[in-house]
């Protein structure tokens, strides 16, 4: 389930190095890697890191990959980046900044490795979804690790914009779970058992997996009103305090 439109604002080409902050299970990073780029996907958990390698090796011998790509993973944290200034092309954080505490000074972080003229992605939860499922189970975010706060666009444009990035586009997507967590946050987040939010996860699978017409198209009129993800595409100016790239 990809969050970021590949076709669109980012415009992925073959050997544009990729970071993908914070990867996780390395859903965006994999088709980074099939559509050719040098991706590094790094996240602090190396339990998942290892799963990601696997793909990674799984991929390139069953020829998923040009053999130009490359891809590799780094364990690390989203504010001290273990690369230098302007590595990258393209920085991916996807559903991680919420997490964070100091949110902006990973944003400062993600300004610093992308290139100037490079492009950066950032996703979260939207705020009206996630004002739902606050407001119907704090099992739902005040956990460890948890979700520390719930975005505005305009906060979370803001921020990206004093951290030195112009928004260049922006959307919703996956409106389609947002009912399924407001379900699951109704019956309990843990509890496996709910026969509405079971029935409700196997729809989500179903359409993942078949993509019919029907739900693509719902998802789409509904993905303004009540999106799960806001996304949004930003671009790091050529010239930075009046240095040329």
């Amino acid at each position: 389930m990809l969050t970021v439109k590949f076709d669109g604002p980012l415009r992925v080409s073959r050997g544009d190095r990729v970071l993908d902050v914070g990867c996780g299970g390395g859903r965006h990073a994999f088709e980074f890697y099939r559509r050719g780029a040098h991706v590094v996907a790094l996240d602090r958990n190396a339990e998942d890191l290892a799963e990601v390698a696997a793909m990674f090796r799984a991929m390139a011998l069953a020829g998923e990959a040009p053999e130009s790509a490359t891809a590799a993973t780094v364990e690390g944290d989203a504010l001290h980046l273990p690369f230098g200034d302007a590595t990258f092309d393209i920085v991916l954080a996807a559903e991680i900044l919420e997490h964070i505490p100091d949110d902006e000074a990973a944003m400062g972080e993600i300004f610093r490795v992308v290139r100037p003229g490079g492009t950066v992605a950032v996703t979260v939860p939207r705020w009206l979804p996630e004002r739902v499922c606050w407001a119907l189970s704090d099992e739902y975010h005040a956990v460890e690790g948890g979700h520390v706060r719930i975005y505005s666009r305009s906060e979370l444009v803001g921020k990206l914009e004093h951290a030195g990035l112009s928004l260049t586009a922006a959307h919703h997507a996956h409106a389609l779970h947002s009912p399924y967590w407001w379900l699951k946050c109704a019956v309990g987040v843990g509890r496996d058992d709910a026969v509405l939010a079971r029935h409700y996860h196997r729809l989500l699978v179903w359409d993942l997996m078949r993509r019919p017409w029907l739900t693509r198209t719902a998802e789409r009129i509904l993905d303004p009103l009540i999106g799960k993800s806001l996304v949004v595409y930003l671009r790091k100016a050529e010239e930075v305090q009046g240095v040329a790239a």
